[in-house]
Protein backbone atom coordinates (compact mmCIF):
# COMPACT_ATOMS: atom_id res chain seq x y z
CA UNK A 1 0.00 0.00 0.00
CA UNK A 2 1.59 3.45 -0.69
CA UNK A 3 2.70 5.41 2.13
CA UNK A 4 -0.41 8.44 1.77
CA UNK A 5 -2.84 5.64 2.80
CA UNK A 6 -1.02 5.29 6.30
CA UNK A 7 -1.84 9.29 6.63
CA UNK A 8 -5.35 8.80 5.11
CA UNK A 9 -6.64 6.79 8.11
CA UNK A 10 -4.56 8.67 10.47
CA UNK A 11 -6.51 11.69 9.45
CA UNK A 12 -9.99 9.82 9.54
CA UNK A 13 -9.27 8.27 13.29
CA UNK A 14 -8.73 11.94 13.95
CA UNK A 15 -12.07 13.03 12.30
CA UNK A 16 -13.58 9.97 13.86
CA UNK A 17 -12.37 10.71 16.92
CA UNK A 18 -13.40 14.19 16.86
CA UNK A 19 -16.99 13.30 16.29
CA UNK A 20 -16.89 11.09 18.70
CA UNK A 21 -15.74 13.17 21.46
CA UNK A 22 -18.56 16.35 19.84
CA UNK A 23 -21.31 13.55 20.70
CA UNK A 24 -19.97 12.79 24.22
CA UNK A 25 -19.88 16.13 24.71
CA UNK A 26 -23.65 16.88 23.52
CA UNK A 27 -24.76 13.01 25.91
CA UNK A 28 -22.92 14.63 29.12
CA UNK A 29 -24.55 18.03 28.59
CA UNK A 30 -21.14 19.39 29.05
CA UNK A 31 -21.61 22.37 26.43
CA UNK A 32 -18.20 24.61 26.52
CA UNK A 33 -16.28 26.48 23.93
CA UNK A 34 -13.31 26.36 26.22
CA UNK A 35 -13.52 22.42 25.42
CA UNK A 36 -12.37 23.12 21.74
CA UNK A 37 -9.24 24.78 23.15
CA UNK A 38 -8.40 20.92 24.43
CA UNK A 39 -9.54 19.69 21.33
CA UNK A 40 -6.55 22.12 19.85
CA UNK A 41 -4.11 20.74 23.06
CA UNK A 42 -4.53 17.16 21.85
CA UNK A 43 -3.67 18.01 18.58
CA UNK A 44 -0.52 20.33 19.14
CA UNK A 45 0.50 17.98 22.09
CA UNK A 46 -0.20 14.68 20.20
CA UNK A 47 1.92 15.69 16.90
CA UNK A 48 4.58 17.09 19.36
CA UNK A 49 5.07 13.93 21.32
CA UNK A 50 4.50 11.52 18.25
CA UNK A 51 7.70 13.05 16.41
CA UNK A 52 9.72 13.75 19.46
CA UNK A 53 9.21 10.87 20.90
CA UNK A 54 10.43 9.26 18.15
CA UNK A 55 13.53 11.13 17.57
CA UNK A 56 16.33 10.00 20.56
CA UNK A 57 16.97 6.55 19.54
CA UNK A 58 20.50 6.15 19.96
CA UNK A 59 22.35 7.43 23.24
CA UNK A 60 24.73 8.46 21.53
CA UNK A 61 23.13 11.86 19.81
CA UNK A 62 24.94 11.71 16.57
CA UNK A 63 23.79 8.79 15.39
CA UNK A 64 20.07 10.59 15.80
CA UNK A 65 18.85 12.78 12.87
CA UNK A 66 18.36 16.49 13.29
CA UNK A 67 14.74 18.07 14.83
CA UNK A 68 14.63 19.00 11.66
CA UNK A 69 14.87 15.75 9.63
CA UNK A 70 12.54 13.74 12.26
CA UNK A 71 10.15 16.26 12.04
CA UNK A 72 10.34 16.69 8.21
CA UNK A 73 10.69 12.12 7.21
CA UNK A 74 11.11 10.81 10.97
CA UNK A 75 8.25 7.98 12.47
CA UNK A 76 5.69 8.86 14.52
CA UNK A 77 5.31 7.20 18.02
CA UNK A 78 1.88 6.46 19.16
CA UNK A 79 2.97 6.11 22.79
CA UNK A 80 4.52 9.22 22.67
CA UNK A 81 1.88 10.72 21.36
CA UNK A 82 -0.66 10.08 23.68
CA UNK A 83 1.76 11.65 26.35
CA UNK A 84 2.08 14.81 24.57
CA UNK A 85 -1.72 15.14 24.18
CA UNK A 86 -2.39 14.16 27.64
CA UNK A 87 0.38 17.45 28.32
CA UNK A 88 -1.17 19.05 25.52
CA UNK A 89 -4.61 19.33 27.44
CA UNK A 90 -3.20 20.41 30.53
CA UNK A 91 -1.59 23.28 28.90
CA UNK A 92 -4.93 23.76 27.42
CA UNK A 93 -7.21 23.68 30.38
CA UNK A 94 -4.44 25.99 32.13
CA UNK A 95 -4.54 28.39 29.66
CA UNK A 96 -7.71 28.89 29.17
CA UNK A 97 -9.18 28.05 32.56
CA UNK A 98 -11.16 24.85 32.52
CA UNK A 99 -11.43 22.89 35.52
CA UNK A 100 -13.34 20.49 35.24
CA UNK A 101 -12.19 16.84 34.88
CA UNK A 102 -12.46 15.87 30.90
CA UNK A 103 -10.70 12.33 30.63
CA UNK A 104 -14.24 10.66 30.40
CA UNK A 105 -15.30 12.99 27.61
CA UNK A 106 -11.67 11.81 25.34
CA UNK A 107 -11.76 8.35 26.40
CA UNK A 108 -14.60 6.83 23.87
CA UNK A 109 -13.07 9.77 21.37
CA UNK A 110 -9.57 8.43 21.42
CA UNK A 111 -10.81 4.25 21.59
CA UNK A 112 -12.22 5.34 18.58
CA UNK A 113 -9.89 7.01 17.00
CA UNK A 114 -7.10 4.30 17.17
CA UNK A 115 -9.03 1.87 15.90
CA UNK A 116 -9.37 3.75 12.68
CA UNK A 117 -5.81 4.75 12.54
CA UNK A 118 -4.74 1.76 13.19
CA UNK A 119 -6.11 0.33 9.83
CA UNK A 120 -3.45 2.27 8.23
CA UNK A 121 -0.58 0.83 10.18
CA UNK A 122 -1.99 -2.81 9.13
CA UNK A 123 -2.28 -1.70 5.70
CA UNK A 124 1.42 -0.51 5.02
CA UNK A 125 3.64 -1.36 7.87
CA UNK A 126 5.09 -5.01 9.01
CA UNK A 127 2.58 -6.63 10.75
CA UNK A 128 4.82 -8.57 13.61
CA UNK A 129 6.88 -11.62 14.41
CA UNK A 130 6.23 -15.06 12.56
CA UNK A 131 3.70 -17.09 13.70
CA UNK A 132 2.31 -21.26 13.57
CA UNK A 133 -1.11 -19.91 14.09
CA UNK A 134 -3.48 -20.30 11.00
CA UNK A 135 -4.47 -16.40 11.72
CA UNK A 136 -0.69 -15.22 10.20
CA UNK A 137 -0.50 -13.17 7.18
CA UNK A 138 1.76 -12.96 4.68
CA UNK A 139 3.28 -9.52 2.81
CA UNK A 140 5.79 -8.96 0.18
CA UNK A 141 8.75 -8.18 2.41
CA UNK A 142 8.81 -11.45 4.09
CA UNK A 143 7.24 -13.82 1.57
CA UNK A 144 5.80 -17.40 2.67
CA UNK A 145 6.11 -16.58 6.00
CA UNK A 146 3.06 -16.04 8.37
CA UNK A 147 3.56 -13.33 10.66
CA UNK A 148 1.83 -12.34 13.61
CA UNK A 149 -1.12 -9.38 12.25
CA UNK A 150 -0.32 -7.39 15.50
CA UNK A 151 -1.81 -4.05 14.39
CA UNK A 152 -4.97 -6.23 14.11
CA UNK A 153 -5.11 -7.51 17.80
CA UNK A 154 -4.41 -3.78 18.64
CA UNK A 155 -7.53 -2.61 16.45
CA UNK A 156 -9.82 -5.46 18.18
CA UNK A 157 -8.07 -4.33 21.45
CA UNK A 158 -9.40 -0.57 20.95
CA UNK A 159 -13.05 -1.82 19.38
CA UNK A 160 -12.84 -4.07 23.09
CA UNK A 161 -12.43 -0.96 24.57
CA UNK A 162 -15.19 1.35 23.46
CA UNK A 163 -17.60 -1.08 23.71
CA UNK A 164 -16.89 -1.11 26.95
CA UNK A 165 -16.17 2.58 27.64
CA UNK A 166 -19.67 2.84 26.05
CA UNK A 167 -21.24 0.33 28.75
CA UNK A 168 -19.88 1.37 31.38
CA UNK A 169 -20.18 5.44 31.03
CA UNK A 170 -22.75 5.76 33.01
CA UNK A 171 -22.47 3.22 35.70
CA UNK A 172 -18.74 4.65 36.66
CA UNK A 173 -19.48 8.15 38.02
CA UNK A 174 -15.52 8.84 39.74
CA UNK A 175 -14.56 11.76 37.31
CA UNK A 176 -11.82 10.65 34.73
CA UNK A 177 -12.36 6.95 35.61
CA UNK A 178 -12.79 5.81 32.55
CA UNK A 179 -10.36 7.30 30.50
CA UNK A 180 -7.52 6.43 33.58
CA UNK A 181 -9.12 2.62 33.38
CA UNK A 182 -8.42 2.84 29.40
CA UNK A 183 -4.89 3.89 29.51
CA UNK A 184 -3.85 1.46 32.01
CA UNK A 185 -6.03 -1.21 30.15
CA UNK A 186 -3.85 -0.06 26.91
CA UNK A 187 -0.72 0.00 28.83
CA UNK A 188 -0.74 -3.55 29.76
CA UNK A 189 -1.91 -4.25 26.20
CA UNK A 190 0.76 -2.52 24.15
CA UNK A 191 3.85 -3.77 26.60
CA UNK A 192 2.27 -7.43 25.69
CA UNK A 193 1.98 -7.36 22.07
CA UNK A 194 5.00 -5.77 21.58
CA UNK A 195 6.22 -9.30 21.89
CA UNK A 196 4.80 -9.96 19.35
CA UNK A 197 5.33 -6.81 17.07
CA UNK A 198 9.16 -7.08 15.91
CA UNK A 199 10.24 -3.59 17.05
CA UNK A 200 14.14 -3.62 17.82
CA UNK A 201 14.86 -5.07 21.19
CA UNK A 202 17.31 -2.31 22.45
CA UNK A 203 18.07 -4.02 26.18
CA UNK A 204 17.39 -6.82 28.28
CA UNK A 205 14.80 -8.21 25.93
CA UNK A 206 13.01 -5.23 25.32
CA UNK A 207 12.10 -2.65 22.91
CA UNK A 208 11.65 1.00 23.19
CA UNK A 209 8.26 0.62 23.37
CA UNK A 210 8.51 -1.54 26.38
CA UNK A 211 11.22 0.91 27.70
CA UNK A 212 9.04 3.75 27.57
CA UNK A 213 5.83 2.05 29.01
CA UNK A 214 8.08 1.08 32.08
CA UNK A 215 9.45 4.68 32.53
CA UNK A 216 5.59 5.59 32.58
CA UNK A 217 4.43 3.91 34.73
CA UNK A 218 5.07 5.30 38.20
CA UNK A 219 2.86 8.13 36.94
CA UNK A 220 -0.25 5.83 35.70
CA UNK A 221 0.20 4.54 38.68
CA UNK A 222 -0.12 7.81 40.51
CA UNK A 223 -2.99 8.58 38.87
CA UNK A 224 -5.09 5.59 39.68
CA UNK A 225 -3.94 6.40 43.85
CA UNK A 226 -5.12 9.82 43.31
CA UNK A 227 -8.08 8.36 41.41
CA UNK A 228 -9.14 6.25 44.38
CA UNK A 229 -8.96 9.23 46.84
CA UNK A 230 -11.09 11.25 44.64
CA UNK A 231 -14.97 11.22 45.81
CA UNK A 232 -17.48 9.87 43.25
CA UNK A 233 -19.80 11.85 41.50
CA UNK A 234 -23.36 11.65 41.44
CA UNK A 235 -25.05 9.43 39.13
CA UNK A 236 -25.30 11.76 35.55
CA UNK A 237 -28.35 12.62 34.23
CA UNK A 238 -28.15 11.93 30.48
CA UNK A 239 -30.80 13.83 28.40
CA UNK A 240 -33.49 11.37 26.44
Amino acid sequence: MPAGTHDAFVALGLAVGGLVFAAEVRRRDRRDERLWYLVAGVLVGGALGGRLGAWLQHLDLRQNATLAEQWAYGNRSILSGLAGAYVGVLVAKRLCGYTAPSGDLFAPAVAAGMAVGRIGCLLTELPGTPTGGDWGVTVDAVPGVPLHPSFAYEIAFHLLALAALVLARDRITRPDALFTAYLAGYAGFRFAVEFVRGNEVVAAGLTRPQWFLLACAPLLAGRVAALRRRPAAGRPQVPA
